[in-house]
């Protein structure tokens, strides 16, 4: 074989293997991406941790769901834990909260499941507090933080994912949060208003998968 023809050859096997490459990283990339804003959420089913098994499709009698992933040991979780409690009191009737533990417990322990049975005791949860064992449904969604909002408005039984992101304006302190996105996003739905914004910033966490 000639020397140019080798030459030649390296060359085209190396353009097939970068396009390939380029291939992968795209669909790497469009997998980590998620939902986007209009998209139908595909039904799930986790397990709680009262031992029952959830589904999203358990809930197309309400209005629509907001899904949070959260944990038990990242700060900003922990700082959005009573604001959560207090959210899903005001609207649980028509939009019911179900937090999602997504971390993998073999890397974070103090996010196995029967610690959130403890911290879901310690701290009266009164909502869902699922598991997403084998770090399935996160990456689905999209979610990238812990506390990573959510909001799916009930369309004809079909849950379409309307506003996502952070839950409200300020993280480090509850007492000066001026919009609670989640209840904003509610009220536009309520008044058959355009949610603005559709999408924020998630703060807290990188999830542990």
């Amino acid at each position: 074989m000639s020397k140019t023809r080798t030459i030649c050859l390296f060359v085209i096997f190396g353009l097939a293997a970068c396009t390939r490459t380029q291939k992968e990283n795209q669909n790497t990339q469009n997998k980590a991406t998620g939902y986007q804003i209009g998209d139908t959420v595909a039904d799930f089913t986790l397990k709680n941790i009262n031992d029952s098994s959830i589904s999203l499709s358990n809930y197309t009698d309400k209005k629509g769901v907001v899904v949070i992933f959260t944990c038990n040991h990242c700060p900003f979780a922990k700082a959005y834990e009573d604001r959560i409690i207090s959210l899903n009191a005001k609207i649980k009737t028509d939009y019911p909260i179900l937090a999602i533990n997504p971390n993998n417990p073999e890397l974070e322990p103090e996010d196995g499941f029967d610690e959130m049975k403890v911290r879901a005791k310690e701290k009266g949860f009164n909502f869902p507090y699922l598991f997403d064992e084998g770090q399935k449904i996160y990456p689905i969604f999209g979610a990238t933080k812990t506390p990573h909002v959510f909001f799916l408005q009930n369309s004809n039984g079909s849950f379409v994912l309307r506003y996502t992101g952070t839950i409200d304006d300020n993280y480090q302190d509850a007492e000066s949060v001026k919009i609670n996105y989640i209840e904003a996003a509610i009220n536009s739905i309520e008044n058959s208003l355009p949610i603005e914004p559709t999408i924020t910033k998630a703060i807290g966490c990188g999830i542990k998968a």
